[in-house]
Parts: C-alpha cells; structure tokens; sequence
C-alpha cells in the first residue's frame, strides 16, 4: 500500500492542443481575445439587466444566471490555458486538476439545466400567457435557478468522485488543454467501466433530459405559434425564442458529442471541447444582445445617457 501511494501521479502534463510555437502564438492571441469577449460581454449584459427596469423580467433573471456560469466557466479554464501556451512545460498539480474538473461540471451542468429552465419559461409565456404572471412568480424563478445550480453541484460531485476515485499511477501525460473526464479516465491504471458508466448516466440526467423536455416545449410552442392569425404575431413569438433555440443547439450538441456519443480521434475531441469550452461562453452575450430588441434599447439608452455627462454635454 505505501508503494502504490508513492506512485501515485501527483501533476499531470497537459499536452495542449499544438506543440508548434508559431501555433501556440496564434493560439494566445486568439485565446485572450476570446476571453476578453466573453468576460466583457457578459458583464455587459448582467448589467443591463441591473440598471435597466424593463429587463427585470424572468428571462433576463434567468439569462443573468446563465451568464454568470458562462463567466465562471471559461475563467475556470481558458486563464490556465493561455498560462500554458506560454509556458514551455504545461504541468498542473492534482489538486488543481481535480479543482478545475469539479468546477468546469459545476458550471457546464448548471448551464444545462437554465437552459431547459429558459425553454419553460418560454413555453408559459407562449403557450400561457394569461397564467404567465400567476406561475413564473419570482419565488419561482429562485426556485428554478437554485435548482439549476443544486443539480450541477450534484452531478458535478458524482463525475469527479467516479474520475479521481481511480488509481492514476502511470503516464501523467493528458492530450487535452484542461482537465476533463473523458481525458482523465484514457490516463486511469485500473478498469474504467464502472466510472464510465456513472459518467454516462450524471449524463443522461444533465443531458439528454434537459434535452427532452426542450424539445417538448419547444414542440407545443411551435404548434402554439403555427395557430396564431397573424404573421406579426408569429414572428414575434419565433423571436423570442430563436436565440435561446441558437444557444441551446450550439452548446447542447458540442456536449453531446463529447459526453454521449462514442469516442472519436483525440484531435476532433479536443476541437470539440475547444467550441463549447472557449467559444460558446463568448457567443452567448453576443446572440442574446444582436437578436434581442429590449437588449439592444437597454444598450442605446446606457450608452446615450453616460456618453453626454462624459463629454460635458449634459445639462
């Protein structure tokens, strides 16, 4: 027992997505400005939403909170990366690895569930909106995103457990740029089939049920939109919800390919994982704010309102 404990893997060697120079350059540049992207946008938003009385609503409440695990979730991971990109030798301790997978599952499970919390929210508003006041009441709204973020804690706490329960005693060596599941396990020195299973079925739960439910409501808010009279009216109930819809398909699909779907090239799955782990939390603000009209009006009166008193127009 005290030899396999001394052979216990206490760093792993993250390999990165290039080992080319002139890429990784390429790779920090880009990086940085995808995070500058999204942590700008993000905050941009939540705070249009603060100081702005006619987005205290409950969708804007539940887009704040997918913005926050947006936030959370690319500084959790692209900061170490661009550290990396840096460096000549890309080591990360256990502890940190495990902190940094406990937290990406937090943050990524959290989104799954607002985003089929936001798909409810859309179907009252659509299919019931005379009740719409009556059942999306802001106690049920804390509700629904408490039990968002409840349920990512919880798978995210059963995923880690079942990755780093195994003994790691062998190559440190993990080809991905941030420490994941899937990539972890590849590292595993004991069978792996009862993790994998565990994994696959936290999966099912944050996955392919939110996924479900979605898709139902999604199902009776086309139905819904296909009877109203009027095409003004049903391109208004169709934008309201095509960026959530926009949202829901690029990170659900990226993730399903990953967590659900059988394993494919190292490469393909790291180009997967770069999509929903870097690129999707910069989308985000962006789809919401361009496709959303109240946002768009949040913003002109922000900006018209600050930029005189600036100036020294104001009166």
């Amino acid at each position: 027992m005290r030899e396999a404990n001394q052979t216990q893997v206490a760093e792993f060697l993250l390999l990165g997505i290039s080992d080319d120079p002139h890429t990784q350059d390429l790779l920090f540049i880009l990086f940085l400005c995808v995070y500058l992207v999204t942590v700008l946008g993000n905050l941009l938003l939540m705070s249009l939403v603060h100081v702005d009385s006619r987005l205290h609503t409950p969708m804007y409440f539940f887009l704040c909170n997918l913005s926050l695990a947006d936030l959370c979730f690319s500084t959790n991971i692209v900061p170490q990366a661009l550290v990396h990109l840096l460096s000549r030798k890309k080591v990360i301790s256990f502890t940190r690895c495990a902190a940094q997978l406990f937290f990406f599952l937090i943050f990524g499970c959290t989104q799954c569930a607002l985003l089929a919390v936001m798909s409810y929210d859309r179907y009252v508003a659509i299919c019931n909106p005379l009740h719409y006041p009556s059942i999306m009441t802001w106690k049920m709204c804390v509700q629904l995103a408490t039990g968002s973020w409840t349920s990512g804690i919880l798978v995210s706490v059963v995923d880690t457990i079942f990755t780093l329960r195994l003994p790691y005693r062998g190559s440190n060596n993990i080809a991905h740029f941030f420490c994941e599941a899937p990539a972890l396990l590849i590292l595993a020195t004991t069978d792996t089939h009862t993790s994998k299973m565990a994994i696959f079925l936290m999966g099912v739960v944050i996955l392919l049920i939110p996924v479900s439910l979605i898709m139902l409501s999604y199902g009776c808010i086309i139905v819904t939109i296909i009877k109203i009279n009027s095409a003004a009216g049903r391109l208004k109930a169709f934008s309201t919800c095509g960026s959530h819809l926009i949202v829901v398909i690029l990170f659900y699909g990226s993730a399903i390919i990953t967590y659900m779907t059988p394993k494919s090239s190292k490469e393909q799955e790291k180009l997967v994982s770069l999509f929903y782990a870097v690129v999707t939390p910069m989308l985000n603000p962006l789809i919401y704010s361009l496709r959303n009209k109240d946002m768009k009006e949040a913003l002109r009166k922000v900006t018209t309102r600050n930029f005189p008193c600036r100036l020294g127009l104001s009166h």
